[in-house]
């Protein structure tokens, strides 16, 4: 159960919560909160991010990026505490309980969640599986923009709400652009460990430079999209997210200070706490009428 336990990685499933949250928040602003729907959206979101860390638990071990060289937490495969065969079966089972749970929302929000379902579960495998891994040529990050920002939040919203609106696209982004950074922190840290392995992300592609900057980027750009709310009178959700600022600066300096090592392991925990709080704070920013 440890071995499940950590596999899992339970410190970045805070990616799955603030999506839901703030699409919530949202629609709890425009006045269309259900929270039916919403709790099978919170509960889908969880299941994806859970496929998707086992996804990558046994793909990284197959393709050999998960190595006695790389430096973050431990992976259940690469240290023998479960089998390959084992996390491949669970994680498709997982698959399965995912898209049951997601044909619940067709009640809700119409067949048409059926296609966007599919599509979330093909990218959670192929992020980092199959022919042409999108974690291993450089795509990683637009994918986490699209499969942990503008569509969870879209279409928990959406199934609100009955309408997509541009409010929803601009959280969708700022939720998409600050997770990212949970994978900006993995990726710096493991920049050369997947340099030899030949897994190119954005970082090994660009330089640890980028990395850096990159992180601190995604951070203010996230707050300067949320001061689009002064257009929609949501003025809390303009003001609060500026707080995120303090602990995000605080966190891209240490991790310019650190560079590299096994120090920067800790980075990921506090980037997925850092996460939250941009999430908990623009939530609380929408629903203050």
């Amino acid at each position: 159960m440890q071995a499940w336990f950590l596999a899992v990685r339970p410190k970045t499933l805070s990616a799955a919560v603030v999506p839901v949250m703030v699409a919530c928040a949202l629609a709890y602003h425009d006045d269309v909160f259900s929270w039916k729907p919403a709790l099978i959206c919170l509960v889908f979101a969880l299941l994806m991010q859970i496929i998707s860390n086992l996804a990558n638990d046994y793909f990284d071990y197959r393709k050999g990026s998960d190595n006695d060289e790389r430096l973050g937490p431990k992976r259940a495969v690469a240290e023998g505490w479960i089998s390959p065969q084992t996390m491949l079966s669970v994680t498709l089972g997982l698959c399965v309980l995912a898209g049951i749970t997601g044909l619940l929302l067709v009640f809700y929000g119409g067949w048409q969640l059926i296609i966007a379902g599919f599509f979330i579960v093909l990218f959670a495998l192929a992020y980092s599986g199959g022919p042409y891994p999108l974690a291993y040529h450089g795509w990683g990050d637009v994918c986490v923009l699209l499969f942990f920002g503008i569509v969870p939040v879209g279409f928990t919203y959406y199934v609100q709400a009955l309408r997509w609106t541009t409010p929803a696209t601009i959280c969708g982004i700022s939720v998409g652009l600050v997770i990212i950074n949970i994978l900006v922190a993995n990726n710096y840290r493991d920049r050369f460990s997947d340099k030899r392995a030949g897994k190119k992300t954005t970082i090994v592609l660009f330089g640890e430079k980028f990395g850096s900057y990159f992180y601190l980027f995604n951070g203010i750009v996230t707050v300067l999209l949320c001061q689009y709310f002064w257009l929609e009178k949501a003025v809390w959700a303009a003001l609060l997210p500026v707080l995120f600022l303090f602990p995000h600066v605080c966190t891209w300096r240490e991790m310019v200070v650190i560079n590299q090592g096994e120090r920067l392991i800790s980075l990921l925990e506090k980037t997925a706490r850092n996460v939250l709080i941009f999430g908990i704070l623009f939530a609380i920013g929408l629903t203050i009428h």
